[in-house]
């Protein structure tokens, strides 16, 4: 089944926000994903839906020889203008997760996406596309945020806002469900799953809401399409999300857990 029409709206949501003004908010996973994949020194390595270059950047300033690739073409310049701010070679392009075109079968040593093709709404194909450019004995390595964490609770909490996607459209939370990933990706790699931690804190959900809102793609389009009530209530509904689940008191600091899956892997 075709997805472009959604594939086309999400490039255009994900790219109208500076997501490099909250995506050090998740260094830890980066580092994380990074470390678990083992030394990248001499690598050729694949960061799928690389967004603004900042797992591809730990793994250039390594020593691996880097491709960065997301379907956002804001982001790409982004990450583009990182690397050579930060003297990083790393070879930047827009591109499908569904459909890797130009990139050879078995020709990468290291494969990742953090947060990233979790969001391919042809799963089936998205880690079908994983596998073919894996070099047997290649090494993959995956963070998916969980259902049941707290970032599914809030794409739970937004998604009364949106649209409902078209049928047949994968959740990007299932990718977060162990036993879903080794039904995509159990056939073509040996895997390891492990769920993990990444803790953000704000001094308040309004801090929080003042951080999030106008640097988190999906949020700020969401917001933009509505009027001032529209926009109040996403507010009202996100604030006191946060106070009433992660703050000891009302108006009080912010300590969101948001469970992760690490998925490594090594090509059959």
């Amino acid at each position: 089944m075709a997805f472009e029409a959604l594939k086309e709206r999400q490039s255009f949501v994900w790219g109208n926000a500076p997501f490099e003004e909250i995506s050090h908010t998740i260094a830890d996973v980066h580092r994380g994903v990074v470390d678990a994949l083992g030394p990248a020194e001499g690598k050729h390595w694949l960061d799928i839906a690389c967004g603004t270059g900042d797992l591809a950047e730990l793994a250039a300033a390594e020593g691996a020889d880097v491709v960065g690739i997301d379907f956002a073409a804001p982001l790409i310049e982004t990450a583009k203008r990182r690397a050579a701010e930060r003297g990083l070679d790393i070879a930047y392009s827009v591109g499908d997760a569904e459909n890797l075109e130009g990139v050879d079968d078995a020709s990468f040593d290291v494969v990742s996406s953090t947060f990233g093709v979790m969001f391919a709404p042809d799963h089936g194909r998205a880690a079908g596309e994983l596998a073919r450019v894996t070099r047997p004995g290649g090494r993959l390595g995956l963070a998916t945020w969980t259902p049941d964490g707290g970032i599914g609770g809030m794409f739970r909490l937004m998604v009364q806002f949106q649209p409902p996607p078209p049928e047949g459209a994968g959740s990007p939370l299932d990718w977060g469900r162990p036993e879903y990933v080794e039904g995509l990706l159990g056939d073509a790699f040996d895997l390891e799953i492990e769920e993990r931690t990444s803790v953000f804190e704000q001094p308040s959900a309004e801090g929080y809401w003042t951080k999030f809102s106008p640097a988190f793609g999906p949020c700020k389009t969401l917001l933009e399409t509505m009027d001032d009530e529209g926009r109040m209530k996403v507010h009202d509904a996100f604030v006191g999300w946060l106070d009433d689940n992660f703050s000891s008191s009302p108006g009080g600091a912010i300590t969101h857990p948001r469970e992760y899956l690490l998925i490594t892997g090594t090509r059959k």
